[in-house]
């Protein structure tokens, strides 16, 4: 099993990927980088040139796999042959959306990361629509550090949308710091996040 770096833009992410690392892969090492200035400057200047050298030094000194958990940087994830966070949920949501009818509905927090997830989700799942779902007025709650409360209020805007749209079957959590929402959604409706499935991935472990 492969040991593998992840970088993340919220120090939260360490905890929560050890959780699963130590329930899921307990041998496994990860070794955790956190510059929560790269989310800041995304999401004011976007992805910048200054911003893309920095990231492709300090990835490109890393030995072995990596894995990015900030969707905000998916496409530079992308492009430096990261684990990107987002992509094996995307993938698994294609594959359950197959068996239902309705379209996949995509939930985020940060306008920087609307463009990234939506082009993700329409390269995996091209004959499905895609219904955005913005959930901005959640985030202070995030970054406050009441991650209870931001995951409850996720949950209950899901279950709204999930009332109004009888045909809303298929969530997708877009930012790994929505995952605690999941536990909390009431609806009868598939509410993917990507934490897990991203470790996995880059674990080489089966799901």
């Amino acid at each position: 099993m492969a040991d593998l770096t992840l970088f993340h833009t919220a120090e939260v992410h360490v905890a929560t990927f050890d959780a699963l690392r130590d329930r899921i892969a307990p041998t496994a090492t990860l070794t955790h980088v956190v510059r929560e200035d790269w989310l800041a400057r995304a999401r004011t200047g976007g992805v910048d040139d200054a911003l893309r050298s920095e990231i492709t030094s300090e990835v490109g000194a890393v030995t072995g796999p990596t894995l990015c958990s900030c969707t905000s940087l998916g496409t530079i994830a992308d492009d430096l042959g990261m684990i990107r966070i987002d992509r094996p949920m995307m993938e698994a949501a294609n594959t359950l959306a197959n068996s239902q009818a309705g379209a996949i509905t995509l939930a985020y927090c940060l306008t920087s990361t609307a463009e990234a997830s939506i082009g993700l989700l329409r390269d995996c799942a091209p004959t499905h629509t895609i219904v955005p779902l913005f959930l901005g007025h959640a985030w202070p709650m995030f970054e406050a550090g009441d991650v209870d409360g931001f995951a409850r209020m996720i949950a209950t805007e899901i279950d709204i949308h999930a009332a109004a749209h009888p045909l809303a079957r298929t969530f997708v959590l877009a930012q790994a710091s929505m995952m605690g929402a999941a536990a909390y959604v009431k609806s009868d409706v598939a509410v993917l996040s990507s934490p897990e499935m991203a470790l996995r991935a880059g674990l080489g472990i089966a799901t």
